[in-house]
């Protein structure tokens, strides 16, 4: 067997064990911490250490020394600075960071498909742990495989080699647009999808999927800007067949586009067209007329996020749990137009 001393071998780390153990990283953590009693039972405790033996992994005392507060620094990496949305996230983080005197770096990663690069010449060397929020798993090669812990934002709960995971619960986001849409008499839709592929973006497919499975729905991808989803609009409301009654977008910014769409073609939102978007961004009010939307509550998630990163640090168990949606009715839906 390979251990860690074995030359070109991949040195053992602490989500190794836990995977090795069958257990989270923050049980890894409280059993190697000898934080463990009264919280671990004895036998997952020995699964711990045995599993640690076996691999020949030895804490690294830099990553620990960290976590005693000598750099109390977190680095959230979000796809773009441009998007609200991330700003409000690391707004959140920071509020709960300062609180127990730690900083946080923002560094993006475009489209959050990366693979986003290690901003330092050594994480371990710089940081307490890493929060990525809406994230491309495999764009963060860069920091696993390190004793960093990494906490994810709306990302996909099958990825389990993790520290700490805060979610949305976006696919009720999706189920509160459709109802209420359903309810209002549409039938045939228009879903303006992203045309970036990420968990987020998927579960919102599927639920949509779901709850219009006996309704007339099209699909059509669009970049992540206005001028995008103006121009996959127009095609898809110019195409042959009946006339989609609602436009359900991914994102607000898509909404904007689709709402540009609508009046180039001389349609009227909502009299002609509904369109609903996601995010409850700033746009949501300064369009006209303003749109009907999801609010995501990102200085929550970013909130936390930080905490659940702090929890780790501690050897503590997070909070469990996704983080509820609200549908805001705006004067951009209204009925379907009378056949």
């Amino acid at each position: 067997m390979q251990t860690s001393d074995t030359p070109g071998a991949h040195r053992p780390t602490s989500r190794d064990v836990a995977r090795a153990a069958g257990v989270s990283q923050a049980t890894v953590s409280l059993v190697l911490g000898d934080k463990w009693r009264g919280r671990v039972s004895e036998r997952t405790a020995g699964l711990v250490r045995d599993a640690a033996a076996e691999l020949g992994y030895r804490p690294n005392l830099a990553a620990r020394n960290l976590r005693l507060g000598h750099t109390r620094t977190a680095l959230l990496v979000v796809p773009a600075l441009t998007n609200e949305f991330f700003a409000r996230v690391y707004t959140g983080a920071a509020t709960v960071a300062a609180r127990h005197g730690f900083g946080v770096v923002l560094y993006p990663s475009p489209e959050g498909v990366g693979p986003a690069k290690d901003p330092f010449a050594s994480s371990r060397a710089a940081l307490d742990g890493v929060i990525a929020s809406s994230m491309a798993s495999d764009a963060l090669t860069a920091f696993r495989g390190t004793d960093l812990p990494l906490v994810m934002l709306d990302s996909d709960p099958a990825d389990t080699d993790i520290a700490a995971r805060v979610n949305l619960d976006i696919a009720d986001g999706m189920r509160q647009v459709t109802d209420h849409l359903l309810g209002l008499g549409h039938r045939r839709f228009l879903h303006l999808a992203s045309a970036v592929h990420s968990w987020t973006f998927d579960v919102r497919a599927a639920a949509l999927a779901d709850t219009l499975r006996d309704a007339d729905v099209r699909t059509v991808r669009a970049p992540l800007d206005v001028a995008g989803a103006r121009a996959a609009t127009e095609q898809a409301l110019t195409a042959p067949g009946p006339r989609p009654t609602a436009i359900i977008c991914d994102d607000d910014i898509l909404a904007a586009g689709a709402c540009k769409a609508a009046r180039r073609l001389g349609l009227r939102v909502p009299e002609d067209v509904s369109v609903t978007g996601f995010d409850d961004l700033a746009l949501a009010t300064a369009v006209e007329p303003e749109l009907t939307t999801v609010r995501l509550p990102a200085e929550r998630i970013g909130e936390q996020g930080m905490a659940a990163l702090l929890a780790v640090l501690t050897g503590e168990q997070p909070a469990p749990g996704d983080i509820p949606v609200t549908l805001v009715r705006r004067a951009s839906s209204g009925p379907p137009p009378a056949s």
